[in-house]
């Protein structure tokens, strides 16, 4: 790579500096492999590199290979110079960016750009969270159309019961002021809001004796034994001193706003790579459009989602 050529910052600079195939693949090849390349089936060092394909061929068992292998971009035509830019996009767009707009903005079909940006989202799962401690707030929420917007066949068939019936429930935790001073979310679809959906899910995200606060909702009830646990009833009010749940709701707000106003329907199928890409922004929000594409692309290695897995033809093992 250039070492001349600044890092973009914005991101036509991203479109201008990652047009270059030549740099586009130093980038990811970086990436994958900061000692040097190495051959992703037998693991030999020291591949020859084809330059004119752009590929490399392994001086042991003679396979050839290209920086897609093993990463997100596995079998896709799609040049890096799209894919980079798509990153770009979805790590730095507050309210989340359709499918349309990225097809739009990259030149490719929409259903093109739906698997792209599903892939992308998949980059975007951090699973290494370590727990949280100090002051933590939990809460849940329901995500799903509203019944009186629904045709009434639609209602009928959805609408069993009250209150969050046919609708997905989503629950989360926030850590407050975290190691960098800011607050870090960890949010994830839940079967229920019963306790034994939500208990175990705060006991296995959050040190115990930390202090947790809730809503009054029963569930959270057996948390007293192993937190300093602090309600806050909305019936009465929504703050008293550091007992509330405001940090959350504010991240509801802003997930429903990227739903509603983006994406504008999301099956409950795909609903969690709906929230791993919300959190992600809103854990590096404070962070520049650079610091997030850097972060969002190192997620990019030894992870492959197919079509078919997408649309529900056949489960991740």
């Amino acid at each position: 790579m250039d070492a001349t050529r600044n890092f973009p910052e914005t991101l036509i600079e991203a479109i201008i500096y990652f047009s270059d195939p030549d740099v586009a693949l130093d980038f990811v090849a970086g990436l994958r492999w900061p000692n040097g390349a190495t051959c992703p089936r037998c693991e030999a060092e020291n591949p020859m590199f084809l330059s004119t394909r752009r590929i490399w061929k392994c001086r042991a068992c003679k396979k050839q290979f290209s920086v897609k292998v093993g990463t997100i971009f596995e079998d896709s035509p799609i040049g890096l110079e799209k894919w980079l830019p798509a990153f770009w996009l979805i790590a730095n767009a507050k309210n989340g960016i359709s499918s349309h707009e990225i097809g739009r903005a990259l030149g490719v079909t929409q259903k093109t750009a739906w698997f792209m940006a599903h892939r992308i989202r998949l980059a975007l799962q951090d699973g290494t969270f370590e727990k949280m401690s100090g002051e933590v707030e939990v809460d849940e929420t329901y995500i799903g159309g509203l019944a009186r917007f629904m045709h009434k066949d639609k209602r009928a068939e959805k609408i069993t019961g009250t209150g969050g019936a046919g609708k997905a429930a989503v629950m989360g935790l926030l850590e407050r002021h975290g190691k960098d001073g800011h607050s870090r979310a960890k949010i994830k679809v839940v079967s229920n809001v019963k306790r034994s959906s939500l208990s175990p899910e705060v006991r296995a995200n959050v040190e115990q004796g930390s202090a947790v606060f809730s809503d009054a909702l029963a569930s959270y009830a057996d948390l007293a034994a192993d937190y300093e646990h602090q309600v806050i009833d909305h019936a009465e009010s929504y703050a008293k001193g550091r007992i509330h749940t405001n940090g959350l709701e504010n991240f509801w707000s802003l997930l429903k706003r990227s739903i509603r106003g983006t994406y504008v329907n999301v099956e409950p199928f795909h609903l969690f790579r709906y929230l791993d890409e919300q959190t992600f922004r809103f854990n590096l929000r404070k962070g520049t459009d650079a610091l997030r594409f850097v972060r969002a692309a190192a997620g990019l290695i030894g992870r492959r989602v197919q079509y078919k897995e997408l649309i529900g033809q056949t489960t991740t093992a």
